[in-house]
């Protein structure tokens, strides 16, 4: 047992709640003896092996369903059904970092808390350090990884680039010549101002399908798949289209998910160390939430249920997440394997919760340390990826989103919706 550890064992014994002066008393002794509760187990066993199941299966088949729709050949889903795992699972993940590990690491860690008011804990906020260096981490790790793949496969962002828009762009003169302050003519106006959609390189074709990933509804890319892929059938769901077809996704326009193709195999490499990152740490999360379920007393028949939709609604994030990585065919197995680590982390956690659930103590000093150094860490994991990986390129940075309204709308309210289911259940798990 570590110093730290000892001390608070040591105080927690000798302090005598029924004689506490709060003018005299250590602020810490008082809040370590409040944050104290000794085990709690109350049995339960065929119910709580009944939750490992029912976990399994709703956390399973939740991440696995955006998969599906993305990958089974011939398969025909309602646009709005997918577009409603996709945009929910979002706003759960943003959800889950501020409400269900960012601020358990506050009462685990934070300068309130038992750990926060020891000697050595006490010299800073941790929580928010430990997520914002997170937050760096991948940053870096997602910038690297397209630094990596640009180098390697010789190719530019496609984009328009405001520096030399601003600084290197001769003037259009009024002859139609484009000139410069020497008064030298450059070669043409459009090639200053490259078109965005101007197709050249394979590099450009990659941006393009990693924007398609990106999308929720492609109006303007349909056009560009078809293009990239004349076997493909026609995209459904367009304006041009007056069918019932409109309404449903046609997967075998996808089919350049799992290809082998340059530019798949340059988004795979972009994505695919972000996502590992990103389960990661909710895999972490999973576990502290099964090994809890499997030790806590009275609070298991509330927290059973809410666990159940905590870990189905995260799996549709996460499944979501996952159906826009071109896996490449060597790789077929791989999101397969990622949905069901998922779906069997929470369950293989509650089954060793109730294997130490006579002696494990949730709220103990170094129990704390562990549980909220990782609810911090994978709180900045998820910040990153909801915020930037989801919310920023699929609304913001997205030339290819619909312009449909309603469409639109209800991505939104899908977002919003997945925001607040989450938040709520917080108030329980």
């Amino acid at each position: 047992m570590s110093s730290s550890a000892a001390d608070t064992a040591s105080a927690s014994e000798a302090f005598n709640p029924q004689l506490v002066d709060l003018d005299t008393a250590d602020p810490r002794t008082v809040v370590c003896y409040l944050n104290a509760s000794p085990n709690d187990y109350d049995g339960r066993v065929g119910l709580r092996i009944s939750a490992l199941f029912v976990i399994m299966a709703t956390s399973s088949l939740t991440t696995l369903f955006p998969v599906l729709a993305t990958r089974i050949p011939r398969l025909r889903i309602p646009r709005y059904v997918y577009l409603f795992a996709r945009y929910f699972g979002a706003g759960v993940i943003i959800a889950t970092a501020f409400i269900h590990l960012l601020d358990p690491a506050y009462e685990e860690i934070g300068p309130a808390s038992c750990v926060g008011m020891t000697k050595g804990w006490d010299a800073y906020s941790w929580p928010p350090a430990i997520a914002m260096t997170s937050v760096m981490f991948i940053f870096l790790l997602d910038f690297g990884a397209e630094w990596y793949v640009e180098q390697k496969y010789e190719c530019d962002q496609a984009d328009i680039s405001i520096e030399k828009a601003i600084t290197t762009c001769p003037a259009h003169t009024t002859d139609g010549a484009n000139s410069t302050d020497d008064g030298n003519t450059s070669e043409s106006h459009d090639d200053c101002h490259d078109s965005p959609r101007k197709q050249s390189t394979t590099g450009h074709d990659a941006h393009a399908s990693h924007q398609f990933l990106h999308s929720g509804d492609q109006d303007a890319q349909d056009a560009q798949v078809s293009a990239a892929h004349p076997t493909a059938p026609p995209p459904t769901g367009t304006h041009s289209s007056h069918d019932h077809s409109k309404d449903t996704i046609d997967i075998e326009s996808h089919a350049f998910l799992t290809g082998d193709s340059p530019a798949s195999e340059r988004i795979f490499r972009e994505q695919i160390a972000a996502f590992l990152i990103l389960e990661f740490g909710v895999l972490f999360h999973s576990a502290i939430i099964g090994l809890n379920l499997g030790v806590v007393g009275e609070e298991f028949s509330t927290l059973y249920p809410v666990v159940v939709f905590h870990q189905a609604f995260e799996g549709l994030g996460i499944g979501a997440r996952l159906s826009s990585i071109p896996f490449p065919r060597r790789l077929g197995w791989m999101p397969w394997v990622l949905c069901f680590a998922y779906g069997l982390t929470t369950p293989i956690a509650l089954a060793i919760g109730l294997g130490v659930a006579t002696t494990y103590e949730s709220t103990g000093f170094t129990a704390s340390i562990v549980s909220g150094v990782l609810d911090s860490i994978s709180a900045g994991i998820l910040l990153y990826t909801g915020l930037v990986e989801l919310l920023a390129r699929d609304f913001l940075f997205n030339p290819n989103r619909t312009r449909d309204r309603t469409r639109v709308l209800f991505m939104l309210a899908c977002l919003f919706a997945g925001c607040f289911v989450m938040a709520l259940l917080g108030k329980w798990a």
